[in-house]
């Protein structure tokens, strides 16, 4: 076990002996503190602790390309103030690489579970692939603040999407939130959207007139594409969502009374 006053000085000349295949240099002032040098070249920091069960731990600071030895010895005391405290460093670490980003529990919690019974569910995935993703996605879900979330929406608004857009982001994130609070997801101990309040959206239900009504079905009667125009009038005669109408086929169809017109299509 070498022992040496590690400084960027030393860091810099150390190798490791030829034949091994590593060497661990201590340092002589802090207790603990050591540099890993591969026969690589690589060289890592390191900082060695006992956990609350007096078990060593060994917590890893970072590579010598990137700190320099006053960074690494300077995070290498914090960790050990974290253990002398009761915590350990390395089981919060463990911790926080449990945590999922934004995009994997969208794409592995979120969409399967939506699809199982969410008849929009292609409308979340819409929204969180052009909007949310883009902006959060890469963040882990406890790192996702309130700020981010109105900044998104503030974005949105200013590039001309309608508040019910950007409401429906709001809401989406709301009940991801809820749902991952309820599976005991890492990480998630509050929920982001709590407090912001969703947008005023202006009514936009109108009603054609007789006039209007009479008008569109002679458009729609000359129309050339006779698939889309039996489809809007069976839209305009049964108030049938759109979905059910485009999406269904001749077999799904079953007339149970000619007289008043009724026929039952299938779920969506």
């Amino acid at each position: 076990m070498p022992v040496a006053e590690l400084s960027s000085a030393f860091v810099r000349q150390a190798s490791c002996p030829s034949g091994q295949r590593k060497i661990d240099y201590f340092d002589s002032n802090q207790r603990g503190f050591l540099i890993e040098i591969r026969c690589s070249g690589r060289k890592t920091y390191y900082q060695r602790y006992c956990d609350e069960r007096g078990r060593e731990r060994q917590f890893k600071i970072g590579r010598a390309d990137v700190l320099t030895t006053e960074q690494a010895r300077r995070s290498a005391r914090s960790v050990l103030a974290r253990a002398v405290l009761g915590e350990n460093p390395q089981m919060r670490r463990q911790e926080l690489r449990l945590i999922p980003t934004l995009v994997e529990f969208v794409g592995e919690k979120y969409l399967p579970f939506i699809k199982t019974y969410k008849q929009s569910w292609g409308t979340d995935e819409t929204v969180l692939r052009i909007h949310v993703l883009p902006s959060l996605g890469k963040m882990a879900l406890d790192e996702i603040r309130a700020e981010a979330i109105i900044g998104l929406i503030a974005r949105m608004r200013s590039d001309g999407y309608a508040v019910g857009t950007s409401n429906r982001v709001v809401m989406i994130l709301r009940y991801m939130y809820n749902l991952a609070a309820k599976w005991k997801v890492p990480g998630v101990t509050r929920n982001p959207t709590g407090g912001i309040e969703l947008g005023q959206e202006a009514q936009r239900n109108r009603f054609l007139s007789r006039e209007e009504a009479q008008r569109l079905v002679d458009a729609i009667t000359v129309d050339e594409n006779r698939i889309a125009a039996n489809a809007l009038l069976l839209l305009m005669l049964t108030g049938a969502r759109r979905n059910e109408i485009t999406q269904a086929k001749l077999q799904d169809v079953r007339l149970h009374d000619l007289r008043h017109s009724f026929a039952r299509l299938p779920r969506q």
